[in-house]
């Protein structure tokens, strides 16, 4: 995989019965100047198509070997056993895998559930594919569980399917190399997750602005040089015009008084 600046593209692997339409579009509403390219894998080529640098990261189901793989699970499918319509299975609204003991159940090489004990019984021959598998199931050969997308996936109007109460669950996962976690990578991460497009989740954040610091010093050194007050002056020069013109005794008021007397003229008697 090369960086992002090398190469302003990208490429999503995914397995059979992943429909990743809403994320691709997503992706092309938000980066529309750097193309997401699809590249279809089988599930067990899924994890060596990663590290192979196949693709940038990949829809895969777990398990998966996890060697140099970093992997984020994005939800559960519900499993489901896949019948012949005339079955007496699709009477029912779900199963479970005990009543399948009798029945012969088809294990494709390409299956992904996890299953400790498989139900039912094994046939003679492992069909390559889950499709060669529905083939079978068509043929009246057998009954096959899969995940439900899968089932969906290679519909046909002879057959139906019904849950499975108690069988294993696939789960899907985005997957890509641990070591090139790179921006676009975090971009579709943020959008399998359903992160908004202005969410800050994996960006840094903004630093403050160092203008805003010496504006507020500025504004420190202006308060020192401000003048007092209205009130703290007016009280201080209050005090001084009080202390001329109030009753308490002043040398340079109380030569004034006589002063003013002798300049007044005397009153003619008549």
């Amino acid at each position: 995989m090369t960086s992002s600046e090398e190469t302003p593209s990208f490429r999503l692997a995914y397995v059979p019965g992943v429909t990743p339409g809403k994320w691709v579009r997503i992706w092309n509403e938000r980066l529309p100047d750097v193309p997401l390219t699809l590249v279809g894998v089988s599930a067990a080529e899924a994890s060596d198509a990663l590290r192979g640098r196949e693709a940038d990261a990949g829809l895969v189901r777990l398990p998966i070997d996890r060697t140099a793989l970093s992997a984020i699970p994005l939800y559960t499918e519900t499993t489901v056993v896949v019948v012949p319509k005339d079955h007496v299975m699709a009477t029912v609204d779900e199963v479970s895998a005990a009543e399948l003991a009798d029945d012969i159940v088809l294990h494709p090489l390409d299956d992904t559930l996890d299953w400790e004990d498989r139900p039912g019984r094994p046939a003679n021959e492992r069909p390559a594919t889950t499709a060669d598998a529905v083939e079978l199931v068509a043929a009246g050969v057998g009954l096959l569980v899969v995940p439900q997308s899968l089932a969906r996936l290679h519909h046909r109007k002879d057959l139906t399917y019904r849950p499975v109460t108690d069988a294993p669950e696939s789960r899907v996962a985005l997957s890509w190399l641990e070591d090139e976690t790179t921006d676009l990578v975090e971009e579709f991460i943020g959008i399998v997750r359903g992160r908004t497009v202005n969410s800050t989740r994996g960006r840094p954040k903004p630093q403050p602005k160092p203008q805003a610091k010496a504006k507020d010093k500025r504004a420190d050194k202006g308060g020192a040089g401000r003048k007092p007050a209205a009130g703290k002056s007016a009280g201080k020069s209050g005090a001084r015009t009080a202390g001329k013109s109030g009753g308490g005794k002043s040398t340079r008021s109380g030569s004034a008084a006589p002063k003013a007397a002798k300049r007044g003229k005397p009153r003619r008697r008549p």
